[in-house]
């Protein structure tokens, strides 16, 4: 009777196994690769995938690179090996990406690219905002403020994102050709490199002794703000050098209003990481898929902010209500 007894819990046990291999072996999953999650922005855009996820059944893993090529390539390899259906890729840079995308070509995976860009290789599809029109966009309501309180023969310094990615090489021309549009010059450009606080801080202090003439400063991130407006307020500037911002933070919802800050371009990555996964889907359904998707960047100061608040809160700052 006990061999019987053992025996048969061994075959419930090889029963349960098996199940559960087969569902782990039927469930889809993908991966999200993505230069530096601490980044709202791209914490944003992963709520956005696994949301859209969510819904069509996948399960996906988050590889964060903390903005490291050497962790970036590790990652993408790491998700090679688990022979995942399919990856999203945010890359470091637009350089970075073709070594992947060769991988993953040599893998047989593939890949959607959801924002950033790539030099070159083959993708599935690639997602993305419309920088170069978003940046012109901010870069006319800067000018409007600017005429408005009398500080358009003052210049604007930028405190740029690194500018071997595509998105702010585009970011950079859109801005520049609204400013000098009105005869504004810019005083000069400083590249983020770990984009903390303390880089952006001293870029503004920087920038604000070099330039005695500036009357504002265009920050191409959101979430270092802080550093921007301690810098100005340390040097004494406080309301004669005006902050712009690309992308946004929740906090901007009350700032902008206040004029604490003129205005911030914002993208929409929670819809971006939803429109990321759609496409994957579409290919690994054998539907038809967009190559290229360039969502509109919202140009938001105190004018237009209580308008878009229902989309600011679901597709900028991911906030379903």
């Amino acid at each position: 009777m006990k061999i019987f007894k053992n025996r048969f819990l061994l075959f419930l046990v090889f029963l349960l196994s098996s199940s559960l291999y087969a569902n782990d072996v039927s469930t889809k999953r993908l991966a999200y690769v993505v230069s530096d999650i601490s980044i709202p922005f791209w914490e944003i855009m992963s709520k956005g995938i696994k949301n859209k996820a969510g819904e069509l059944g996948y399960l996906v893993d988050v590889y964060s690179s903390n903005n490291l090529r050497k962790t970036e390539i590790e990652n993408f390899s790491n998700t090679l090996k688990n022979k995942v259906d399919g990856i999203i890729l945010s890359p470091i840079n637009s350089s970075s990406a073709v070594f992947l995308l060769k991988l993953a070509k040599k893998a047989n995976i593939p890949v959607v690219i959801s924002d950033i860009g790539t030099d070159s290789g083959e993708y599935v599809s690639f997602i993305s905002s419309n920088n170069e029109d978003g940046a012109y966009k901010i870069g006319l309501v800067l000018v409007k403020e600017m005429i408005k309180q009398n500080l358009q023969n003052g210049s604007v310094g930028i405190i740029a994102i690194p500018q071997q990615r595509a998105n702010g090489k585009a970011r950079t021309k859109g801005f520049l050709k609204a400013i000098n549009s009105a005869g504004i010059k810019s005083a000069g450009i400083y590249q983020q490199i770990d984009f903390s606080y303390e880089e952006t801080y001293e870029y503004t202090k920087t920038l604000i002794k070099d330039n005695p003439d500036m009357k504002a400063i265009w920050l191409q991130g959101s979430d270092k703000y802080q550093g921007a407006l301690d810098a100005i307020s340390d040097m004494k500037k406080t309301g004669e050098i005006l902050l712009i911002c690309f992308d946004s933070e929740p906090e901007f919802l009350d700032m902008i209003p206040s004029g604490e800050l003129v205005a911030a371009a914002m993208q929409q990555p929670f819809l971006m990481g939803e429109k990321a996964v759609e496409q994957i889907d579409n290919y690994l359904n054998n539907r038809d898929v967009d190559k290229n998707i360039q969502l509109d960047i919202l140009a938001i100061s105190k004018e237009n902010i209580k308008n878009e608040l229902k989309i600011i809160y679901r597709n900028v700052l991911g906030i379903q209500k």
